[in-house]
Protein backbone atom coordinates (compact mmCIF):
# COMPACT_ATOMS: atom_id res chain seq x y z
CA UNK A 1 0.00 0.00 0.00
CA UNK A 2 2.93 2.34 0.62
CA UNK A 3 3.74 2.18 -3.11
CA UNK A 4 0.43 3.56 -4.33
CA UNK A 5 1.09 7.30 -4.04
CA UNK A 6 4.38 7.34 -5.93
CA UNK A 7 2.88 5.07 -8.58
CA UNK A 8 -0.13 7.40 -8.96
CA UNK A 9 2.20 10.39 -9.36
CA UNK A 10 4.11 8.57 -12.12
CA UNK A 11 0.80 7.62 -13.76
CA UNK A 12 -0.40 11.23 -13.59
CA UNK A 13 2.79 12.48 -15.21
CA UNK A 14 2.59 9.81 -17.91
CA UNK A 15 -0.97 10.85 -18.78
CA UNK A 16 -0.05 14.53 -18.55
CA UNK A 17 2.90 13.98 -20.89
CA UNK A 18 0.63 12.41 -23.49
CA UNK A 19 -1.93 15.19 -23.07
CA UNK A 20 0.65 17.99 -23.33
CA UNK A 21 2.25 16.40 -26.38
CA UNK A 22 -1.16 16.42 -28.07
CA UNK A 23 -1.63 20.12 -27.27
CA UNK A 24 1.87 21.43 -27.97
CA UNK A 25 2.29 19.80 -31.40
CA UNK A 26 -0.72 21.53 -33.06
CA UNK A 27 0.16 24.80 -31.28
CA UNK A 28 3.57 24.70 -32.99
CA UNK A 29 2.03 23.89 -36.34
CA UNK A 30 3.14 20.25 -36.20
CA UNK A 31 1.07 17.19 -36.97
CA UNK A 32 -0.37 15.11 -34.16
CA UNK A 33 2.26 12.73 -32.77
CA UNK A 34 5.17 14.95 -33.79
CA UNK A 35 6.00 15.40 -30.08
CA UNK A 36 6.51 12.27 -28.01
CA UNK A 37 4.35 11.78 -24.95
CA UNK A 38 7.04 9.55 -23.48
CA UNK A 39 9.61 12.31 -23.77
CA UNK A 40 7.22 14.81 -22.21
CA UNK A 41 6.62 12.40 -19.29
CA UNK A 42 10.37 12.10 -18.67
CA UNK A 43 10.86 15.86 -18.77
CA UNK A 44 7.88 16.44 -16.48
CA UNK A 45 9.33 13.95 -13.99
CA UNK A 46 12.72 15.67 -14.01
CA UNK A 47 11.04 19.08 -13.63
CA UNK A 48 8.86 18.01 -10.70
CA UNK A 49 11.69 16.24 -8.87
CA UNK A 50 14.06 19.20 -9.14
CA UNK A 51 11.59 22.02 -8.52
CA UNK A 52 9.83 20.49 -5.53
CA UNK A 53 10.94 18.52 -2.50
CA UNK A 54 8.96 15.32 -2.88
CA UNK A 55 7.70 13.65 0.32
CA UNK A 56 9.49 10.43 1.23
CA UNK A 57 6.15 8.62 1.12
CA UNK A 58 6.31 8.89 -2.68
CA UNK A 59 9.72 7.24 -3.06
CA UNK A 60 8.65 3.56 -2.68
CA UNK A 61 6.02 4.01 -5.39
CA UNK A 62 8.47 5.76 -7.70
CA UNK A 63 10.96 2.95 -7.17
CA UNK A 64 8.17 0.39 -7.76
CA UNK A 65 7.37 2.09 -11.08
CA UNK A 66 11.00 2.16 -12.20
CA UNK A 67 11.62 -1.49 -11.29
CA UNK A 68 8.40 -3.52 -11.28
CA UNK A 69 6.29 -1.63 -13.81
CA UNK A 70 9.27 -1.36 -16.14
CA UNK A 71 9.91 -5.10 -15.94
CA UNK A 72 6.25 -5.77 -16.66
CA UNK A 73 6.44 -3.55 -19.74
CA UNK A 74 9.53 -5.40 -20.95
CA UNK A 75 7.82 -8.74 -20.48
CA UNK A 76 4.74 -7.58 -22.39
CA UNK A 77 6.88 -6.17 -25.21
CA UNK A 78 7.79 -9.76 -26.01
CA UNK A 79 4.42 -10.23 -27.71
CA UNK A 80 5.53 -7.85 -30.47
CA UNK A 81 7.90 -10.48 -31.92
CA UNK A 82 7.83 -14.20 -32.61
CA UNK A 83 10.61 -16.23 -31.03
CA UNK A 84 12.16 -16.69 -34.49
CA UNK A 85 12.24 -12.94 -35.15
CA UNK A 86 13.67 -12.22 -31.70
CA UNK A 87 16.37 -14.88 -32.13
CA UNK A 88 17.34 -13.55 -35.55
CA UNK A 89 17.69 -10.01 -34.22
CA UNK A 90 19.75 -11.22 -31.26
CA UNK A 91 22.20 -13.09 -33.49
CA UNK A 92 22.62 -10.11 -35.81
CA UNK A 93 23.20 -7.80 -32.84
CA UNK A 94 25.80 -10.03 -31.16
CA UNK A 95 28.94 -8.62 -32.87
CA UNK A 96 27.99 -5.04 -31.95
CA UNK A 97 27.15 -6.06 -28.38
CA UNK A 98 30.47 -7.85 -27.89
CA UNK A 99 32.42 -5.00 -29.47
CA UNK A 100 30.86 -2.29 -27.32
CA UNK A 101 31.22 -4.30 -24.09
CA UNK A 102 34.87 -5.18 -24.63
CA UNK A 103 35.79 -1.64 -25.74
CA UNK A 104 33.99 0.06 -22.87
CA UNK A 105 35.37 -2.16 -20.12
CA UNK A 106 38.95 -2.13 -21.40
CA UNK A 107 39.20 1.58 -22.18
CA UNK A 108 37.08 2.97 -19.32
CA UNK A 109 38.91 1.01 -16.62
CA UNK A 110 42.25 2.16 -18.05
CA UNK A 111 41.19 5.81 -18.26
CA UNK A 112 39.75 5.65 -14.74
CA UNK A 113 43.11 4.62 -13.33
CA UNK A 114 44.89 7.30 -15.32
CA UNK A 115 42.72 10.10 -13.88
CA UNK A 116 43.02 8.84 -10.32
CA UNK A 117 39.75 7.03 -9.67
CA UNK A 118 39.84 3.89 -7.55
CA UNK A 119 39.90 0.58 -9.41
CA UNK A 120 36.53 -0.21 -7.85
CA UNK A 121 34.82 2.94 -9.11
CA UNK A 122 36.38 2.64 -12.56
CA UNK A 123 35.25 -0.97 -12.81
CA UNK A 124 31.69 -0.08 -11.79
CA UNK A 125 31.40 2.75 -14.34
CA UNK A 126 32.87 0.54 -17.08
CA UNK A 127 30.53 -2.38 -16.35
CA UNK A 128 27.49 -0.14 -15.91
CA UNK A 129 28.11 1.65 -19.18
CA UNK A 130 28.81 -1.46 -21.20
CA UNK A 131 26.10 -3.83 -19.95
CA UNK A 132 22.94 -2.62 -18.29
CA UNK A 133 23.49 0.36 -16.04
CA UNK A 134 22.50 0.21 -12.39
CA UNK A 135 21.61 -3.51 -12.50
CA UNK A 136 25.16 -4.44 -13.52
CA UNK A 137 26.65 -1.99 -11.02
CA UNK A 138 24.63 -3.43 -8.13
CA UNK A 139 25.56 -6.98 -9.19
CA UNK A 140 29.24 -6.06 -9.55
CA UNK A 141 29.64 -4.05 -6.32
CA UNK A 142 29.77 -6.88 -3.75
CA UNK A 143 32.12 -8.96 -5.90
CA UNK A 144 34.84 -6.29 -5.70
CA UNK A 145 34.04 -4.92 -2.24
CA UNK A 146 32.92 -1.53 -3.57
CA UNK A 147 32.05 1.14 -1.00
CA UNK A 148 28.53 2.55 -0.83
CA UNK A 149 29.61 5.96 -2.10
CA UNK A 150 31.41 4.38 -5.07
CA UNK A 151 28.29 2.44 -5.98
CA UNK A 152 26.15 5.57 -5.62
CA UNK A 153 28.54 7.65 -7.76
CA UNK A 154 28.59 5.04 -10.52
CA UNK A 155 24.78 4.74 -10.55
CA UNK A 156 24.40 8.54 -10.64
CA UNK A 157 26.77 8.83 -13.62
CA UNK A 158 24.97 6.08 -15.50
CA UNK A 159 21.56 7.59 -14.77
CA UNK A 160 22.54 11.11 -15.83
CA UNK A 161 24.18 10.25 -19.14
CA UNK A 162 21.74 7.45 -19.86
CA UNK A 163 18.81 9.86 -19.61
CA UNK A 164 20.64 12.34 -21.86
CA UNK A 165 21.27 9.56 -24.40
CA UNK A 166 17.65 8.40 -24.20
CA UNK A 167 16.45 11.87 -25.17
CA UNK A 168 19.06 12.63 -27.85
CA UNK A 169 19.92 9.32 -29.51
CA UNK A 170 16.56 8.57 -31.21
CA UNK A 171 17.04 11.70 -33.33
CA UNK A 172 20.79 11.19 -33.74
CA UNK A 173 20.34 7.58 -34.89
CA UNK A 174 17.62 8.52 -37.39
CA UNK A 175 19.99 11.07 -38.89
CA UNK A 176 23.18 9.01 -38.70
CA UNK A 177 21.62 5.93 -40.31
CA UNK A 178 19.43 7.79 -42.84
CA UNK A 179 16.19 6.57 -41.28
CA UNK A 180 17.11 2.86 -41.25
CA UNK A 181 15.11 1.46 -38.29
CA UNK A 182 17.17 -1.72 -37.96
CA UNK A 183 20.49 0.11 -37.66
CA UNK A 184 18.90 2.71 -35.39
CA UNK A 185 17.55 -0.05 -33.15
CA UNK A 186 20.97 -1.72 -32.92
CA UNK A 187 22.52 1.62 -32.03
CA UNK A 188 19.92 2.41 -29.36
CA UNK A 189 20.19 -1.09 -27.90
CA UNK A 190 23.97 -0.87 -27.49
CA UNK A 191 24.64 2.85 -26.92
CA UNK A 192 22.02 3.62 -24.24
CA UNK A 193 22.73 2.29 -20.74
CA UNK A 194 19.65 1.13 -18.81
CA UNK A 195 16.93 -1.24 -20.00
CA UNK A 196 14.33 1.42 -19.18
CA UNK A 197 16.26 4.04 -21.12
CA UNK A 198 16.64 1.77 -24.17
CA UNK A 199 12.93 0.98 -24.23
CA UNK A 200 12.12 4.66 -23.78
CA UNK A 201 14.47 5.66 -26.61
CA UNK A 202 12.95 3.04 -28.91
CA UNK A 203 9.45 4.23 -28.14
CA UNK A 204 10.44 7.87 -28.73
CA UNK A 205 11.84 6.79 -32.12
CA UNK A 206 8.58 5.01 -32.93
CA UNK A 207 6.44 7.97 -31.92
CA UNK A 208 8.48 10.52 -33.85
CA UNK A 209 9.34 8.54 -36.97
CA UNK A 210 6.39 6.15 -37.15
CA UNK A 211 8.39 2.93 -37.34
CA UNK A 212 8.07 0.29 -34.60
CA UNK A 213 10.96 -1.83 -35.88
CA UNK A 214 13.58 0.28 -34.11
CA UNK A 215 11.87 -0.41 -30.75
CA UNK A 216 11.73 -4.14 -31.46
CA UNK A 217 15.40 -4.31 -32.46
CA UNK A 218 16.53 -2.09 -29.56
CA UNK A 219 14.58 -4.17 -27.00
CA UNK A 220 15.93 -7.54 -28.15
CA UNK A 221 19.47 -6.15 -28.47
CA UNK A 222 19.31 -4.82 -24.92
CA UNK A 223 18.00 -8.09 -23.51
CA UNK A 224 20.86 -10.02 -25.15
CA UNK A 225 23.24 -7.38 -23.82
CA UNK A 226 21.83 -7.89 -20.32
CA UNK A 227 22.55 -11.62 -20.53
CA UNK A 228 26.24 -10.83 -20.93
CA UNK A 229 26.26 -10.24 -17.15
CA UNK A 230 26.48 -14.01 -16.83
CA UNK A 231 29.98 -13.91 -18.32
CA UNK A 232 31.26 -10.36 -17.77
CA UNK A 233 30.63 -9.90 -14.04
CA UNK A 234 32.35 -13.13 -12.87
CA UNK A 235 35.20 -12.47 -15.32
CA UNK A 236 35.64 -8.89 -14.07
CA UNK A 237 35.53 -10.11 -10.46
CA UNK A 238 38.33 -12.61 -11.16
CA UNK A 239 40.35 -9.96 -13.00
CA UNK A 240 39.91 -7.48 -10.14
CA UNK A 241 40.92 -9.99 -7.47
CA UNK A 242 44.08 -10.86 -9.34
CA UNK A 243 45.13 -7.21 -9.04
CA UNK A 244 43.77 -6.61 -5.55
CA UNK A 245 43.33 -8.51 -2.30
CA UNK A 246 40.04 -6.73 -1.58
CA UNK A 247 36.50 -7.73 -2.48
CA UNK A 248 34.24 -10.71 -2.10
CA UNK A 249 33.44 -13.80 -4.16
CA UNK A 250 31.66 -13.59 -7.48
CA UNK A 251 27.90 -14.32 -7.33
CA UNK A 252 26.42 -17.56 -8.67
CA UNK A 253 25.69 -17.36 -12.40
CA UNK A 254 21.99 -18.15 -12.05
CA UNK A 255 21.41 -15.21 -9.68
CA UNK A 256 22.33 -12.81 -12.50
CA UNK A 257 19.63 -13.91 -14.97
CA UNK A 258 17.01 -11.10 -15.01
CA UNK A 259 13.59 -12.75 -14.76
CA UNK A 260 12.03 -10.20 -17.13
CA UNK A 261 14.21 -11.67 -19.91
CA UNK A 262 12.61 -15.06 -19.25
CA UNK A 263 9.22 -13.34 -19.30
CA UNK A 264 10.00 -11.60 -22.58
CA UNK A 265 10.96 -14.95 -24.14
CA UNK A 266 7.76 -16.53 -22.81
CA UNK A 267 5.59 -13.79 -24.35
CA UNK A 268 7.51 -14.09 -27.61
CA UNK A 269 6.89 -17.85 -27.55
CA UNK A 270 3.19 -17.21 -26.87
CA UNK A 271 3.06 -14.93 -29.94
CA UNK A 272 4.82 -17.60 -32.01
CA UNK A 273 2.36 -20.34 -31.02
CA UNK A 274 -0.62 -18.00 -31.45
CA UNK A 275 0.39 -17.12 -34.99
CA UNK A 276 0.58 -20.77 -36.05
CA UNK A 277 -2.38 -22.21 -37.90
CA UNK A 278 -5.69 -20.80 -39.00
CA UNK A 279 -7.14 -20.59 -35.47
CA UNK A 280 -4.76 -19.38 -32.71
CA UNK A 281 -4.39 -22.11 -30.05
CA UNK A 282 -7.21 -23.96 -31.84
CA UNK A 283 -9.72 -21.79 -29.94
CA UNK A 284 -9.63 -18.17 -31.03
CA UNK A 285 -10.75 -16.38 -34.12
CA UNK A 286 -7.80 -14.66 -35.89
CA UNK A 287 -9.44 -11.28 -35.34
CA UNK A 288 -9.73 -12.00 -31.61
CA UNK A 289 -6.05 -12.93 -31.42
CA UNK A 290 -5.08 -9.72 -33.23
CA UNK A 291 -7.18 -7.74 -30.75
CA UNK A 292 -5.48 -9.45 -27.80
CA UNK A 293 -2.02 -8.77 -29.24
CA UNK A 294 -2.93 -5.11 -29.87
CA UNK A 295 -4.28 -4.77 -26.31
CA UNK A 296 -1.12 -6.24 -24.75
CA UNK A 297 1.02 -3.91 -26.86
CA UNK A 298 -1.00 -0.95 -25.63
CA UNK A 299 -0.68 -2.02 -21.98
CA UNK A 300 3.08 -2.37 -22.49
CA UNK A 301 3.20 1.17 -23.86
CA UNK A 302 1.28 2.58 -20.88
CA UNK A 303 3.49 0.69 -18.41
CA UNK A 304 6.58 2.01 -20.16
CA UNK A 305 5.24 5.58 -20.02
CA UNK A 306 4.70 5.24 -16.26
CA UNK A 307 8.21 3.83 -15.79
CA UNK A 308 9.71 6.67 -17.85
CA UNK A 309 7.93 9.29 -15.76
CA UNK A 310 9.32 7.56 -12.66
CA UNK A 311 12.83 7.64 -14.17
CA UNK A 312 12.42 11.42 -14.47
CA UNK A 313 11.22 11.60 -10.87
CA UNK A 314 14.38 9.80 -9.79
CA UNK A 315 16.76 12.12 -11.64
CA UNK A 316 18.27 14.72 -9.32
CA UNK A 317 20.36 17.52 -10.78
CA UNK A 318 21.41 18.73 -7.33
CA UNK A 319 22.67 15.29 -6.40
CA UNK A 320 25.28 15.49 -9.13
CA UNK A 321 27.28 18.04 -7.13
CA UNK A 322 28.32 15.34 -4.68
CA UNK A 323 29.82 13.19 -7.41
CA UNK A 324 32.77 15.43 -8.19
CA UNK A 325 34.25 16.28 -11.55
CA UNK A 326 36.46 13.21 -12.12
CA UNK A 327 33.78 10.50 -11.88
CA UNK A 328 31.43 12.75 -13.85
CA UNK A 329 34.06 13.23 -16.57
CA UNK A 330 34.73 9.49 -16.75
CA UNK A 331 30.97 8.83 -16.92
CA UNK A 332 30.63 11.28 -19.82
CA UNK A 333 33.67 9.79 -21.57
CA UNK A 334 32.33 6.25 -21.20
CA UNK A 335 28.89 7.24 -22.52
CA UNK A 336 30.42 8.92 -25.57
CA UNK A 337 32.80 6.01 -26.11
CA UNK A 338 30.02 3.43 -26.19
CA UNK A 339 28.04 5.61 -28.60
CA UNK A 340 31.01 6.06 -30.94
CA UNK A 341 31.97 2.36 -30.90
CA UNK A 342 28.35 1.33 -31.49
CA UNK A 343 27.98 3.75 -34.41
CA UNK A 344 31.25 2.55 -35.96
CA UNK A 345 30.39 -1.16 -35.67
CA UNK A 346 26.83 -0.74 -36.95
CA UNK A 347 28.09 1.31 -39.89
CA UNK A 348 30.85 -1.17 -40.75
CA UNK A 349 28.95 -4.44 -40.28
CA UNK A 350 25.48 -3.68 -41.66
Amino acid sequence: MNTIWGFLLALLLALSGEYLAGIIAPALGLQKGAISGIMMAILLGILVNNLFRLPEVLRPGIRFSVVRVLRLSNVLLGIRLSIVEAGAIGLKALPVIVGTIVSAIAIVTYVSRRVGLTDRLGTLIGVGTSICGATAIVAMSPTIGAHDDETAYAVACITLFGVAAMLAYPFASHWLFAGDPFKSGLFLGTAVHETAQVAGAGLVYQQYFGDPKALDVATVTKLVRNLSMLVVIPAMAVFYHRRSAEGGAAPKWYTMIPLFIVGFAAMSLLRTVGDIGERPFGLLDPAQWKSIVAFVKQVATYCLAIAMAAVGLGTSIKGLRAIGLKPLAVGLFSALLVGIVSFALVSLLY
